[in-house]
């Protein structure tokens, strides 16, 4: 550990915590010593800027094959498609109120995904982990860092009363009129981000999300030094990095809306310096759905999140489809609506995810839009209108070129594109998941038809007949990944939008010093015929993907078709 990454460590508590509790900074100080020791001699670090390299799959692994075995036997079939790095969904310990992110033991997983001891469990991620790195797979995995499950040993023992240490581990009240400006993000599910202790009515804790994750009070230093002490046990597993859950949430103030506060920036810069003073290149990635000009404020001075998801775009890019025009998708990535960011940092970008088709960064007018163009069916209805609960073939209604379509944006548009489980052969959605889950958590969450298990038997079924909706897409998505892979512009190149085409084309080039990626793609359902400004259509383009060749710097889409170029 470099003296510096100490000065600032103990400059960031001196914010958090001003002069007190220095000796606790200085016991944790002399284990991240040793801790970096260890980690010297077990591995190198990665390189600094992997993450803007990879190819990103989002799984639950339960849900995808089973346990780690089952997704050790199915790493074979991700390195075929492309995928370079797995970011795993909820697998530690917990009592699957919320999918896994109502965590009950930060360094256990849970069993069902291992099955045995704990050393066996152990044992099972290991052999995974082992198996993918020598794929060149990379792994990250969730950590829910604002809150836990109230079946926490650290809750269980707080609920006792008010003598007790675990107690400060949570925030109190006798009253629901505090952080009174906090927003309920569970609207409709939630009625308060207060609740009462059953055996103490008057007796209530905070929590940002369902009732039974508690969030933590970083105002005591044992959370934070809690929370490190995770971090470093995982990474000293040999995990990649890991994606930061709610970190907007982490600290709170009396008078704000409890999000993005200076406190906040002050523990991810902690908890950034933590890792570096280990095994710097391990990654953290922000889960901040906010506005752009917020989310690169978690980038700090390329000493918070290396990564961050790029929110308003994704919903954009339904815009664009939905209303054949450019302009949205164009508009959100100008450098007014998104800010340039450090060399060493990148975004990560996505068609879904394993939660809905988020609204909250779109405009009303946007939302009512979007809203009556995807949401097909009254149920997929989420949070009061701020979202559409569906995977991606069932948004598109199993049309295979507004999928294919869609993949060539998430893939050529913007940094690092995650695919979510199933997307690649057109999963649809899981009724029967959602309602199995209803009933077995007590909670009314329609994102629950997104999730549900892949039925492998059935899919390579579909796989080998090449004509079926899901070999279709699989086919494009591993063929599109490909060329990707073999033209690093498309993950490394600037971007140079074309914005005086037709509207309904969309049009950029990526490019490095060594190569330029041309990406031109008819968002409309008419066939157009596309002339190109002729400085760019005299870089003698070649075809890499898509149907159609340039001819004296015109091309001909078919309706909703796209082409890739390089020079």
């Amino acid at each position: 550990m470099t003296s510096t990454l100490s000065a600032q460590m103990r400059q960031l508590w001196q914010q958090l915590y001003q002069d007190q509790y220095a000796d606790k900074l200085d016991t944790f100080l002399a284990e991240l010593q040793a801790a970096a020791h260890s980690a010297a001699i077990a591995a190198p670090p990665p390189p600094a800027t992997w993450f803007k390299e990879v190819v990103v799959y989002s799984l639950y692994v339960d849900l995808f094959n089973k346990d780690f075995k089952g997704l050790t036997n199915r790493l074979a079939y991700l390195q075929d498609l492309g995928v370079t790095c797995l970011w795993l969904l909820p697998i530690l310990d917990s009592p699957m109120r919320d999918a896994g992110f109502d965590i009950s033991d930060y360094t256990k997983i849970r069993s069902e995904l291992v099955g045995g001891s704990d050393a066996a469990a152990q044992g099972t991620f290991a052999e995974f982990l082992a198996e993918a790195h020598r794929r060149n797979i990379r792994v990250i995995f969730d950590v829910a860092m604002n809150h836990c499950s109230d079946q926490h040993v650290w809750f269980q023992e707080a609920r006792k009363g008010p003598d007790n240490p675990y107690r400060d581990y949570f925030i109190w009240s006798d009253t629901t009129e505090r952080y009174k400006e906090a927003r309920i993000i569970f609207k409709g599910m939630m009625p308060s981000n207060w609740h009462p202790l059953p055996e103490a009515p008057d007796t209530y804790f905070f929590h940002r999300f369902f009732d039974s994750q508690p969030d933590l009070n970083y105002r005591n230093p044992e959370v934070l030094l809690a929370m490190c002490r995770v971090l470093l046990f995982w990474v000293a597993q040999g995990v990649d990095g890991f994606r930061a859950d709610a970190i907007p949430y982490l600290w709170k103030e009396e008078g704000t809306i409890c999000e993005n506060l200076p406190g906040t920036h002050a523990i991810v810069k902690f908890f950034r310096a933590v890792l570096d003073s280990v095994r710097p290149g391990t990654i953290l990635l922000a889960e901040a759905c906010q506005p752009p000009a917020e989310v690169v404020t978690y980038f700090g001075d390329s000493d918070e999140c290396q990564a961050a998801y790029h929110f308003p775009v994704m919903p954009r890019i339904y815009l664009a489809l939905a209303t054949h025009s450019a302009k949205p998708i164009f508009d959100t990535l100008s450098t007014d609506f998104t800010p340039d960011i450090p060399d060493a940092c990148g975004w990560f970008s996505f068609l879904r995810c394993h939660d809905e088709l988020t609204l909250e960064m779109v405009t009303p007018e946007e939302r009512k839009t979007i809203h009556a163009a995807y949401c097909h069916q009254p149920e997929w209805d989420f949070r009061q209108g701020e979202g559409i609960a569906s995977r991606l073939v069932d948004l598109f209604k199993s049309d295979a070129a507004a999928v294919q379509l869609a993949f060539s944006i998430s893939f050529t548009l913007l940094g690092t594109p995650v695919i979510f489980y199933g997307d690649e052969f057109a999963k649809p959605n899981d009724n029967q998941f959602q309602a199995d889950q209803e009933a077995l958590t007590g909670y009314q969450d329609a994102r629950y038809k997104v999730r549900g298990a892949v039925d492998w038997e059935s899919v390579d079924r579909q796989l080998a007949d090449a004509t079926s909706l899901p070999a279709r897409t699989h086919d494009a998505v591993r063929t599109m990944l490909a060329v990707r892979r073999a033209h690093p512009a498309l993950a490394a190149g600037n971007f140079q939008p074309l914005t005086t085409l037709d509207d309904r084309i969309l049009a950029y080039v990526r490019g490095t010093k060594d190569q330029q990626v041309l990406v031109v793609q008819n968002l409309s359902n008419d066939a157009v015929n596309v002339t190109l400004p002729a400085a760019i259509a005299a870089a003698g383009w070649k075809r890499i993907f898509g149907a159609q060749d340039l001819a004296q710097g015109v091309l001909a889409l078919a309706p909703k078709g796209f082409s890739w170029f390089a020079a």
